[in-house]
């Protein structure tokens, strides 16, 4: 019976030190407030996102988003640029509290990371040249075509599902290196969100956007998978300011306006 008894002490003190550690990491907002500096992942180059402008100030829809909840909550945004790739091992590995990109919350990633809500959407489209033949995104299913997107991204997934006799090529670095390629024809095509296509088509002047949408996605900010606090106050955040319009005005700035004029 001693044993017993000391069996059961020893199991409920293990259990009452899990169930402490679990707490402080699920409380990771208070570390954000204990700390002073809401620390985000952001994409090294995705425009509109995330990138540095004229002055060489780091701006996008991502990142004024989270400057201005730097600023709800009162304190110091600290970016750390990333390659696509290595966001969430910066977010799993503690370096970062949050990401914020243009990210999809697919199964795959809910099951290593936590989501906000979505904080916007995006259309999935392609894109070729002027004098292309093709008029719709499904007449590039033929395996004579080559489609440029952005690694490990779900324009890539769409490319592959959708497309799946097509050649997919993926790059590196954002979206960019896809329109560059693009418009110096190593492309066929290329699959982009909606917004970055039409800016292309300002950019390189001689690419032009397919018809037909390929996905519509929502795309939401991630946390670490027990930072529960921290998601319950993003959605909070989403909810608030989408109600007093500044979330959706920010969104119609960066996805509907000729935005480059100022950066």
């Amino acid at each position: 019976m001693q044993k017993l008894k000391q069996w059961l002490g020893v199991a409920t003190l293990a259990l009452t030190a899990a169930c402490v550690t679990t707490a402080a990491r699920a409380d990771g907002l208070s570390d954000i407030l204990k700390r002073g500096e809401l620390r985000v992942a952001v994409q090294t180059s995705g425009p509109l996102m995330s990138f540095m402008d004229k002055s060489g100030k780091r701006t996008g829809l991502a990142v004024e988003i989270v400057r201005r909840m730097a600023d709800d909550l009162g304190v110091k945004l600290v970016l750390q640029d990333y390659e696509w790739k290595g966001l969430i091992p910066a977010l799993l590995s503690g370096k970062a509290d949050m990401i914020a990109a243009d990210m999809t919350p697919t199964p795959q990633r809910a099951a290593q990371i936590l989501f906000s809500a979505p904080m916007f959407y995006a259309e999935t489209v392609a894109v070729v040249p002027n004098d292309s033949p093709y008029k719709s995104f499904t007449e590039l299913n033929k395996s004579d075509v080559t489609i440029g997107a952005l690694g490990a991204s779900t324009y890539a997934e769409a490319t592959r599902r959708l497309l799946p006799q097509a050649n997919l090529k993926e790059f590196s670095g954002g979206s960019a290196p896809v329109g560059q390629a693009l418009s110096s024809g190593r492309l066929d095509a290329g699959v982009m969100a909606l917004s970055t296509a039409n800016q292309f088509v300002v950019d390189f002047k001689n690419l032009r956007v397919l018809d037909g949408v390929m996905v519509r996605e929502p795309l939401a900010f991630a946390v670490a998978p027990d930072a529960y606090r921290l998601k319950f106050w993003l959605d909070n955040w989403r909810e608030l300011r989408t109600a007093d319009n500044s979330l959706p005005e920010m969104v119609k700035y960066w996805y509907s306006t000729d935005w480059k004029k100022e950066h």
